[in-house]
């Protein structure tokens, strides 16, 4: 096989080892909170602290590069991921519950803060495809570990269920090992330095990441234990979280074929945004007589404008090098935002036993998305550039 093949190969499978461990808790949340005594606070620290340590993992890009390189620093994240997952299976109590997100966590940073830039830089004719690939397996991840968890948990318990992604992530290991390309050569930098930190626009480009994202993981997190609670098995929760997962795959697929004809951004994130809003009221008001147009509404809404939002940023820029920084910048702090929401539904639940409160919020944050998004007018914002000293 070509290692070309292989590698293309060894980058999809990375993407689809990087949701699973998050996407995997849901359905068996109310199962787990059973077993080990973990309460909803507790139980939205899995959710929450791997994004968490994602975006500074993404705030960090740079200085991993630097220490482990792009080859080695992808090997040990998803090493990462893999004894994450193992512990879970060997040692299945709360507090190591806790580690272990911590510990996936990094492992995902790790890959997604170097993946990128090295299709990027090694394969820059086709690197628009290849990330379009891993995107897409990142999402068919989620899917596989929502739907599948729970039906291995009913033959071989929670806890080996969870386990039993450390296997995809050791494969992905080893075929990385295989098929990565050696470390390049650092290029000389004669680009300006991007300033991000005293930008005002570039606050908001980070804001507006963070609050969408922050609905991917609300949903992610408490979508499938809402469901329990209104009856709904493990299996059939599990199986929701996959579907709308799929349908957020191909919302994401098709917004990106759209961009094209849209310059203006503003107007298929209007109507991504209100398909978000009314998924999020249908939640509230009738989750089990709409269940399927809210599956479809939530998947457009949450897959379409997770692109959306880092293509808007891409466009304030041209050069590369710069762009990169942005994104670092605007995917770092908005994970940070989006690690709040899983969290803050956890202690709504602690103390009113309800979530459609957080549905609420989340609804009327969405109603500020569609505020901030009015301000993306092609053209619009500037950067500050530090110019390189001369020699």
């Amino acid at each position: 096989m070509k290692r070309q093949t292989l590698l293309l190969i060894a980058i999809v499978l990375l993407g689809l080892n990087l949701r699973p461990v998050l996407a995997a808790i849901g359905p068996l949340l109310d199962r787990i909170q059973l077993d080990t005594g973990l309460d909803h606070i507790g139980a939205s620290l899995l959710t929450s602290l791997p994004v968490v340590i994602m975006g500074l993992g993404a705030l960090a890009a740079g200085l991993l590069r630097k220490r482990l390189g792009e080859r080695n620093g992808i090997l040990v994240g998803v090493l990462l991921i893999a004894l994450a997952c193992l512990a879970r299976g060997v040692l299945p109590d709360s507090s190591i519950l806790i580690v272990t997100a911590l510990l996936a966590g990094a492992g995902i940073a790790f890959v997604q803060a170097l993946l990128p830039g090295l299709i990027k830089s090694r394969f820059a004719a086709d690197s628009g495809r290849l990330i379009g690939f891993y995107s897409c397996a990142i999402m068919g991840g989620a899917a596989f570990g929502a739907a599948l968890t729970p039906w291995l948990a009913q033959s071989i318990g929670w806890s080996w269920a969870l386990a039993s992604w450390t296997l995809p992530a050791l494969l992905a290991a080893a075929l990385w090992r295989r098929a990565a390309p050696p470390e390049a050569l650092a290029a000389a930098d004669n680009v300006p330095h991007l300033d991000v930190w005293r930008s005002p626009r570039a606050w908001l480009l980070m804001s507006f990441f963070g609050i969408g994202t922050a609905g991917y993981t609300l949903v992610l997190a408490w979508l499938p234990p809402y469901y329990t609670a209104l009856g709904w098995s493990a299996q059939s929760s599990g199986l929701l979280l996959a579907a709308l997962t799929l349908c957020e795959v191909f919302a994401g697929l098709l917004a990106s074929s759209l961009l094209p004809r849209c310059p203006d951004r503003r107007v298929l994130l209007g109507v991504v945004l209100l398909a978000l809003l009314t998924g999020l009221l249908g939640l509230m008001l009738a989750p089990l007589q709409l269940v399927v147009p809210i599956c479809i509404l939530l998947g457009i809404g949450i897959g379409a404008l997770f692109p959306l939002s880092l293509v808007v940023a891409q466009d304030h820029l041209d050069d590369p090098r710069q762009t990169g920084d942005l994104l670092a910048f605007v995917q770092g702090g908005g994970y940070l935002i989006a690690a709040t929401a899983p969290f803050l539904a956890g202690l709504l639940r602690q103390y009113t036993a309800d979530l459609r409160l957080s549905w609420l919020a989340m609804a009327a944050a969405t109603l500020v998305l569609m505020g901030m998004a009015t301000l993306f007018k092609p053209g619009s914002g500037r950067f500050h550039t530090r110019p390189l000293p001369k020699m």
